[in-house]
């Protein structure tokens, strides 16, 4: 399914790196879910039918301007709370994103709250959102 190979490929990307005593595959498996909740796996759902700028636009909107911007920019990270994710998300993204992670949905914020940063951060290496046929096609030429 697209979603477990995109969940493989972002945890990859992330060089195996979990939190809270889950396997490196635990962080990219949650990425990949939401990311695929905004069309991962077809590129559709955001602008120009990117599910990366559809989410980042989600959060610029949700007021994680400058959270955002330190991911995409070259700087330091900002942080982000479980608590931010959730309000920023849709009730219905986030328990999708939760089922198919097989966590909570407060979880599932908290997971994302950790790892989204840096999976932002390498997904945008130049500081901007680069364009692709799809999530996976940009998370594989992120990997190279």
């Amino acid at each position: 399914m697209a979603g477990n190979d995109l969940g493989s490929l972002l945890g990859g990307l992330l060089g195996g790196t979990g939190g809270g005593g889950r396997s490196g595959s635990g962080s990219g498996n949650i990425l990949g879910a939401l990311l695929s909740a905004f069309g991962g796996s077809q590129g559709g759902g955001g602008t120009g039918g990117n599910p990366l700028g559809a989410l980042l636009e989600l959060l610029t909107k949700s007021g994680l301007v400058d959270q955002k911007d330190s991911w995409v920019g070259t700087g330091q990270n900002q942080s982000v709370t479980g608590e931010q994710i959730q309000r920023a998300l849709p009730d219905e993204t986030l328990r999708k994103v939760a089922e198919q992670a097989g966590v909570t949905p407060e979880q599932a914020a908290s997971d994302l709250a950790r790892t989204l940063p840096q999976a932002v951060d390498k997904l945008t290496p130049e500081g901007q959102v680069p364009q692709a046929a799809s999530l996976e096609e940009l998370v594989r030429r992120q990997s190279l």
